[in-house]
């Protein structure tokens, strides 16, 4: 449903499809290849080419569409209603919080179920694919701005077949002066903000304006002379601090791309089409003195620049107007009605699985079961303890250094009470030269406490209200934070209140804060400083507005904030936060009422429980789903909720109830454990869940398809002989090593056959769910991935106990891989989402890839020539990428034809990459760099992982719980092994006799680096691991 509606037949135009007719004038032409042009386009423009045209242009989405088949429309008018110019204002407002902007009219373009322009041979994966979008340009005496609108499911496509180049091409959003025209003069500038897949796709997801789906540019006033001003509602980098938890879907910013002097590839996105109807449109450059004042625009954000080609600004003009003819006035906004309406029946993946999805006349909503809080696409237990894990970065000035300190991927973990609203937030690895400085910043803290805040009654605290689907933005000034010298290691602030302000889609607060700071003693006196500094926050977040009788949130809410401590510790360079936190009303200075115990902390239930209050000071407690006791002691599984009995909860209220897609009874296994994949019994849809029973992102299947979903939980461990946990030394030879749950076995090559008689267990690691493993031919060590710590451990094929070498800061790590010439690991995990590398004992990290992976899993590497290649099974874009080690030149290998890639091999003999895929059952291979692949085998069970060895591959299979040998020379199966024990088998690796030959940059003496040393091909660079601390590691190339 779009903000802007588009009723039919009520002063609304279709652009026909042939015929086109142009209007008089200064005028506005509006085509269906996805733009709005500022003059008619000139004849050898006639089908979309290299961008920019020779005509100045708006493009909302730039690409060969097609409505001959008389389904697909576009609509336009000009509205000078009170009520769509009102609305107008107010998406600019939003999105320009800082100018008064009252537009006069607005032209409304809609395009509606356009579909691609797909050439002679059509492609059957876009074949019913739709795409509806919208443009509003608004207008005032003195500036103009566009609002595009992309609608949930809006986009289906993001390429066409081109008429010209006939090719595939990106579609474009975009905005071009032109090199002719009536309101933009020649040689402009022009800005692009989306070419490809990802920006593409993140159109109708994500927002430069606080709302999901709209976007605002400022496209006419002197400010645009060097192209339009995107709109951006949280501040920059360089303005403060930003925090960003990686539990919390950021909001991604269309990048405007720099082409001022770049001549663009082949692939260079398209400009307009010849079938237009034309509409008068004013953009003028005038500015009244009460609107934002000319100038350039603010310090670009990380992903937004803007730039100016060579040429002459555009000379300023009166603004013009111009009547429109057979247009009816009325004070009724545009609808736009399909029947695309969003209902639970195809969207329940979209709640959680603790939920009920209810559907309303205009779309679905979420609500969290009895028993659990959130905002219904995300929920957790009531009362139960929470972990957060997340990331700080921004800039910080100290002292009068005009040199700012960087937090780049800086952790942070924080643990939360929910009951007592207690949070305990630690940030790592912070220089002593900023830690002290940051100790009176306790409202860092304040924002996880904010998120678990208790709820006063009526009141909602920002987990409840956004889930963790927000971003939030910090921004903190005031004439300095510094502390000096380590006089203060730690201290106790005083209790403040903090007050939100709330609006659709955006909360913002601001205060500021006051702090005195007391020196060493001198001569019996302690002199104190006080110092104040100005806190601001604006957090971004997605609401259900389908559901109109959902009662509405107090438009100010006020966090109090108690018990507040801090501290830093030197030694460890952590930085503390310790504070109580409550949300509430405003208070007005008089004693306040709400005194329960549940809403001040002082209840006593156990911290398993949550507090129920009552009338007055009474009170309840009641433990969490998983637990059971009387409230003030609950015991329970001590690691998760319990799967049994959320089984019993729900299977009884299913029971009663008759069925309905919002309901889902969770399937346990027989020691209470939340079985790995779970499935919707109404829908058919599958995902996989951690621990305690979440859905983990990006493996949701549709119905008749089931995920690789991992088992974090090991098995129990039987009480019997003691079984050693050390290394059984391997003998002689090339083997096979294999994982199962709880054990590394080893199994014999003679040649390429398996000797199944002589496998034996290397390692036995009851407690663990060993997922990848990895083998260095240099010091004869095998490493691995374990789910269930999480960690990354290794061990010595010689004998000895095995060793973990990280623990810290880990999901889900699955593939790791190893460079035997450089001595690094490389890892995938899949919860985090991110690729890391570190040297061979685990320290030096450093995070490669964490933008563009969903569900990463298997990885690999050549070390000789230095490229890197891993696999991503995310089920809406599964792919195979590969880069260099060092992180540069990332690509997508293979993308199309994919199901569920799970394990990669690359043999290094013979330059050659194979692959197993879960989803289209087969084995294929390729030579990187070479543009055709080969199918080698088809029709496996469910393969997991694979290696090489000579002509041959070897890979584990979950359904026949087996290793499979296949004969590349002949694509054929020629032998499977079955271990003795009948369970899953994961990760498979080749422990060989000896090192391939060979060598990178990185061979001796570390590459010459002071830290990392990452091979390239024909060179390498030198990396400094994430957070270092002092200047003693050099980074070069």
């Amino acid at each position: 449903m779009f903000i802007f509606e588009t009723e039919r037949g009520r002063g609304q135009r279709e652009r026909e499809t042939q015929n086109p007719k142009q209007a008089p004038g200064s005028e506005l032409s509006v085509t269906t290849n996805g733009i709005i042009a500022m003059s008619e386009p000139p004849a050898k423009e006639s089908s979309p080419g290299l961008f920019p045209p020779t005509f100045g242009v708006v493009a909302p989405f730039l690409a060969d569409l097609d409505t001959t088949d008389g389904f697909g429309k576009v609509y336009y008018r000009e509205d000078l209603s009170p009520s769509v110019t009102r609305l107008a204002a107010e998406c600019v407002q939003r999105g320009f919080p800082e100018i008064s902007f009252q537009p006069s009219s607005a032209v409304v373009v809609t395009w509606e179920s356009v579909a691609p322009y797909q050439g002679p041979s059509k492609d059957p994966a876009q074949e019913g694919k739709r795409n509806t979008f919208q443009a509003v340009l608004a207008s005032s005496d003195s500036s103009s701005y566009a609002i595009f609108l992309y609608p949930e499911d809006g986009l289906q496509f993001d390429t066409t077949f081109s008429k010209k180049d006939e090719t595939q091409v990106p579609a474009v959003v975009a905005f071009s002066q032109g090199v002719q025209g009536f309101i933009w003069k020649s040689d402009g500038a022009y800005n692009i903000f989306a070419n490809d897949r990802e920006s593409i796709g993140n159109l109708a997801k994500s927002s430069n304006s606080g709302q999901q789906g709209v976007w605002v540019f400022e496209i006419g006033s002197p400010a645009t002379a060097s192209g339009v001003v995107p709109s951006d509602v949280s501040l920059g980098l360089d303005d403060g601090a930003e925090y960003d938890d990686e539990d919390y879907d950021s909001v991604t910013h269309l990048g405007l791309e720099d082409v001022g002097t770049t001549s663009f590839p082949h692939e260079a996105p398209r400009s307009g089409d010849p079938s237009m109807h034309s509409v008068p449109w004013v953009l003028s450059p005038r500015r009244l003195p009460t609107e934002r004042p000319p100038g350039p625009p603010g310090p670009p954000t990380e992903r937004t620049r803007s730039f100016q080609l060579p040429g002459e600004r555009f000379h300023q003009q009166h603004p013009q107007v111009i009547d429109v003819d057979e247009v009816e006035e009325t004070g009724v906004v545009f609808s736009y009605n399909t029947d695309s309406r969003q209902t639970c029946a195809n969207n329940r993946h979209q709640c959680s699985v603790h939920a009920e999805c209810r559907d309303f006349a205009t779309g679905f909503c979420c609500s969290c079961v009895a028993g659990y809080t959130g905002n219904g696409r995300q929920c957790v237990a009531e009362g139960s303890p929470q972990r957060v894990n997340g990331k700080v970065k921004g800039r910080i000035l100290v002292g009068n250094s005009p040199v700012p300190i960087v937090f780049e991927n800086t952790d942070l973990h924080s643990y939360v009470v929910m009951n007592h609203g207690r949070s305990y937030t630690a940030i790592s690895t912070i220089p002593e030269t900023v830690g002290y400085s940051l100790l009176p910043l306790a409202p860092v803290g304040g924002i996880i406490g904010w998120m678990f805040a208790v709820e006063q009654d009526g009141f909602k605290n920002g987990f409840s209200i956004t889930g963790n689907s927000s971003q939030t933005s910090v921004f903190i000034g005031h004439r300095g934070i510094w502390l000096g010298g380590r006089f203060l290691s730690s201290g106790h602030s005083e209790p403040y209140t903090e007050l939100y302000h709330y609006s659709p889609g955006v909360i913002t607060s601001s205060s500021t804060r006051e702090y005195t700071v007391m020196e060493p003693e001198q001569d019996g006196a302690a002199p104190s400083t006080i110092y104040t500094y100005q806190w601001r926050q604006t957090i971004t977040f997605q609401e259900c507005a389908h559901d109109t009788s959902r009662p509405a949130l107090p438009n100010t809410q006020q966090l109090s904030v108690d018990s507040v401590f801090v501290l830093y510790n030197q030694e460890e360079s952590i930085l503390r936060y310790a504070l109580s936190n409550s949300i509430g009303p405003v208070k007005d200075g008089s004693p306040d009422a709400l005194q329960n115990p549940c809403y001040i902390g002082t209840h006593g239930c156990d911290t398993n429980a949550a507090c129920r209050p009552g009338p007055g000071v009474q009170f309840a407690c009641e433990c969490s789903i998983g637990f059971r006791g009387d409230g003030r002691t609950c015991s329970g599984t001590g690691v998760s909720r319990s799967c049994k009995l959320e089984e019993h909860i729900l299977g009884a209220a299913g029971a009663a109830d008759p069925p309905r897609p919002g309901l889902f009874v969770p399937e346990c296994d027989e020691h209470g454990h939340y079985v790995p994949t779970q499935c919707h019994g109404s829908t058919g849809y599958c995902w996989c869940v951690d621990r305690d029973g979440r859905e983990l992102e990006g493996t949701r299947t549709r119905p008749g398809m089931s995920p690789p979903c991992l088992s974090t939980v090991a098995p129990p461990i039987h009480h019997g002989p003691s079984v050693p946990t050390a290394v059984i030394p391997l003998p002689p030879g090339t083997h096979l090593l294999f994982a199962q749950t709880g054990k590394i076995e080893r199994l014999p090559l003679e040649g390429s056959t398996m000797q199944k008689s002589e496998a034996k267990t290397l390692l036995h690691a009851p407690d663990k769910v060993i997922i990848g493993l990895a083998f260095d031919c240099v010091d004869k060590m095998v490493y691995w991935t374990d789910i269930s710590e999480p960690s990354i451990g290794r061990a010595s094929l010689h004998g000895g106990e095995p060793t973990t070498i990280i623990r810290q800061d880990l999901g889900s790590p699955e593939g790791i891989a190893l460079d035997h010439l450089g001595r690094n690991i490389f890892w995938t995990d899949s919860h985090l989402d991110r690729i890391e590398v570190a040297k061979l004992d685990g320290t030096q990290r450093r995070v490669l890839f964490e933008t563009d992976l969903v569900n990463p899993r298997g990885i690999v590497t050549d070390s000789v020539r230095g490229n890197l290649y891993w696999t991503n099974w995310n089920r809406e874009s599964p792919k195979i990428e590969t880069s260099y080690m060092d992180g540069t030149n990332r690509r997508v290998l293979v993308q199309d034809d994919l199901g569920l890639p799970n394990g990669l091999t690359f043999d290094a003999y013979s330059a050659q990459l194979c692959w197993v895929d879960a989803g289209t059952s087969r084995v294929e291979c390729l030579k990187p760099g070479q543009p055709s692949r080969r199918k080698v085998l088809e029709g496996l069970q469910y393969p997991f992982a694979v290696t090489s060895y000579g002509k041959h591959l070897y890979y584990t299979d979950w359904k026949m719980s087996s290793v499979v040998a296949v004969d590349l020379a002949i694509s054929k199966g020629t032998d499977t092994f079955h271990p003795h024990k009948q369970t899953r088998l994961y990760g498979v690796t080749t422990a060989l006799s000896q090192c391939p030959q060979g060598h990178n940059y990185c061979s001796v003496n570390n590459g010459g680096c002071t830290h990392l040393c990452l091979a390239t091909p024909g060179s390498r660079t030198c990396r400094c691991p994430d957070n270092t601390l002092g200047v003693d590691c050099i980074e070069q190339k």
